[in-house]
């Protein structure tokens, strides 16, 4: 669009009552840095005549709000404003860069309306500080590798695919342009990265771009460097939070520029500007560092279906694990599932073994239920060792939590009114109920609030509670005493996280997420302390235990070579069972079940409010039409050493899926009706929150 050229050597006056408005389009629409909920919408300023050919959609810019400068982002220019007073003017243009293209603005819109939250932190997510040195630059040529001009017809590629029934089809969906969603189910082994590239590079050879989140830096690098190999180094960029602000800003503008097609990453590229957008993928969803800890909190999964469904893009979810969330897509229709015949599955997967799965086990090894490292597993270490393979030992992460389990058994101690996990109230220390090392008191449930003096436990029948404790500090000193001779090596809790081991024989010792990959696949892996994982008090605890165990196992070789897994766990759970038939779409169907028979999240939208006492009454009072769990008080965050704790509560709120968009508005009608009168007390609002424990 043509601008009104500025007058031939003239410079805007210091005075402003001077200044002209540009002749066409002289409002612009600005979304300002300003996080306060009463404020999130869009503010019109007139355009100076001098800033003209600079003010396009996209800038960034300086406005004057509320009597300071503040930063803000072009939206659009417009012919004429609405409100009918006096606009103020666009103080400066930052940068002429256009960095806030059209399609991520309305994406942070959609993110901020979803989880109740304000457009401006969602901004700040989706656009990286400006680094003007970087910015300044001249871009790299590039020459178009020639997989990027050709199909991805190469028969490596496509036998890897047909291994799934949908496979080859979603491939050819990519290279025609479809938008096809769906859900991939990864088989033991599967060389995911590769797989994933070879989506990216069908996208490619249909002339869009390709967008690959997954959770961590390595699983990034191991992304980064198979995208590399197919499309060429040049074609491919990687944002992370590890890259300096000038090589974050540099590579996310050749991306924002076009020069680049495909971008992997963690959870903040979710929102990179891919030109012609036509595959979104998603590695692993149920891994919690896809969650945002910032406010709105958004997940990478919910971010990727808004924006394939506005962008007309595919959408892949990933992994070998399948989350409710995920079930959800599929069973509503909304994508299709690429799993394996279960031939296939059995023949790719090792053989898995749990406790007390055959009574001649049992007849051997009387004391394996209650044994951390019990005799099958030593014997499957023992023979994988002696074929010259390493060995995966996984162990849950090391501390106390707080929840309480049976002392008996130590099955989860639960509310008998909502099924939640009892904790002991906060500022208030014991141990054993009964009087074993402290003082006690009544536990009360973490999600609806209620006590009960009357525990008995449902498995067993014991009255005696106790508290949660993961130890794990002490497993590789038990396994260098047990099998002398051989290294022994850390992964995680405090050592260093391996990236890969060699193949020879030793003992790798590793907390879940951080597990090396070996070079020629893991002979054998102990899933140690199956109790501790399984006894989290979280919702979604049956899922995760499930995924860590998946992402362990899915590293052995298969049966068919020797590979093993041993899971200390009782084989009658259905997690196990799920882990023994390697069934994580079976699981996650029977996991939504249960869900949507209790009313947690996804078969329901939920919010968890939380902060003072009054402020959450506050809250609460606006939302007349959700059901209310609590409030419960909850522990304080960090302070000051010596400092009073201060008291907070948090409420659950749940609606019908289908009411989810009326609670978002309400929330944040509530959130707004605060921030405008200023309230003192801060509430922190988070829809569908991961973890709810």
């Amino acid at each position: 669009m043509t601008r009104s050229p500025t007058r031939s050597g003239a410079r805007p006056g210091r005075n402003r009552g001077e200044w002209r408005p540009a002749a066409d389009l002289p409002v612009a629409r600005v979304a300002v840095d300003v996080p306060l909920a009463h404020l999130d919408r869009p503010f019109d300023y007139r355009v100076p005549e001098h800033l003209d050919a600079q003010a396009v959609a996209g800038v960034r810019l300086r406005v004057r709000f509320a009597g300071r400068l503040v930063d803000g982002f072009l939206l659009e220019r417009v012919a004429e404003s609405a409100h009918p007073g006096k606009l103020a003017w666009v103080e400066k243009v930052v940068s002429p860069e256009p960095v806030l293209t059209a399609e991520v603005a309305a994406l942070c819109r959609a993110v901020a309306d979803r989880y109740a939250g304000v457009m401006a932190d969602v901004l700040r997510l989706a656009v990286p500080p400006r680094h003007a040195k970087a910015e300044a630059e001249a871009p790299a040529t590039r020459t178009a590798h020639p997989a990027e001009r050709t199909t991805t017809d190469e028969p490596a590629a496509r036998d890897a695919w047909r291994r799934y029934p949908r496979g080859a089809a979603y491939l050819d969906a990519l290279t025609g342009g479809k938008a096809a969603h769906a859900v991939w189910q990864a088989l033991p082994g599967e060389q995911w990265p590769q797989r994933l590239a070879e989506a990216a590079a069908a996208t490619v050879a249909a002339g869009r771009g390709a967008l690959l989140v997954a959770p961590d830096q390595r699983d990034v690098d191991a992304l980064h460097a198979a995208c590399a190999a197919r499309l060429g180094a040049d074609a491919v960029v990687a944002l992370t939070a590890e890259l300096g602000p000038a090589e974050r800003y540099r590579r996310w503008l050749a991306v924002r520029r076009g020069h680049v097609r495909v971008v992997v990453g963690t959870r903040s590229a979710a929102f990179a500007p891919v030109d012609r957008l036509g595959l979104l993928a998603v590695w692993d969803d149920g891994d919690d560092l896809h969650a945002e800890p910032r406010a709105p909190y958004p997940h990478v999964r919910d971010v990727l279906v808004l924006r394939a469904h506005a962008a007309g893009a595919a959408l892949l979810v990933a992994g070998f694990a399948r989350t409710a969330e995920a079930h959800l897509l599929v069973s509503s229709g909304w994508a299709s599932e690429v799993v394996a015949d279960r031939a296939t599955v059995r023949s790719a997967m090792p053989r898995v073994a749990a406790l007390g799965e055959s009574d001649a086990q049992l007849a051997r090894d009387p004391d394996s239920r209650a044994a951390r490292i019990p005799h099958v597993a030593f014997e499957a270490a023992r023979a994988a060792l002696g074929a010259g393979r390493p060995v995966l030992v996984q162990v849950p992460r090391a501390g106390y939590l707080p929840w309480l389990a049976c002392g008996s058994c130590r099955e989860t101690a639960r509310c008998r009114h909502c099924a939640g996990p009892l904790g002991l109230p906060p500022h208030r220390t014991g141990g054993d109920r009964t009087g074993g090392d402290g003082a006690g008191g009544l536990p009360q449930c973490r999600w609806c609030g209620r006590t009960d003096s009357a525990f008995r436990c449902p498995a067993c029948g014991s009255r005696r509670l106790r508290a949660g404790v993961v130890g794990a500090g002490r497993t590789a000193e038990e396994l260098g005493r047990a099998f002398s001779g051989v290294t022994v090596r850390s992964s995680g809790g405090g050592s260093p996280v391996l990236a890969e081991v060699r193949h020879r024989p030793e003992l790798v010792v590793a907390t879940p997420g951080a597990e090396p990959r070996a070079v020629e696949g893991y002979g054998a892996a102990l899933l140690l302390d199956g109790w501790a994982l399984l006894s989290r008090p979280d919702l979604r605890v049956a899922e995760e235990t499930l995924r860590r165990w998946l992402a362990a196992a899915a590293l052995v070789v298969p049966h068919g070579d020797g590979g093993r897994v041993v899971v200390v766990a009782d084989s009658g759970l259905p997690v196990v069972q799920a882990l023994v038939r390697w069934d994580p779409g079976g699981h996650a169907a029977a996991e939504y079940a249960a869900r949507a028979e209790v009313g947690f999240p996804p078969a329901v939208r939920m919010a968890a409010v939380e902060g003072g006492p009054a402020a959450v009454a506050e809250v609460l009072a606006e939302i007349p039409d959700a059901e209310v769990l609590g409030p419960v008080e909850i522990d304080p965050p960090g302070g000051a050493p010596g400092a009073p704790a201060e008291l907070r509560e948090r409420a659950l709120l749940r609606v019908p899926r289908a009411e989810g968009k009326g609670l978002a508005a309400a929330l944040h009608a509530a959130q707004a009706a605060r921030s405008a009168r200023k309230a003192p007390d801060p509430v922190r609002v988070r829809l569908d929150p991961p973890e709810i424990g």
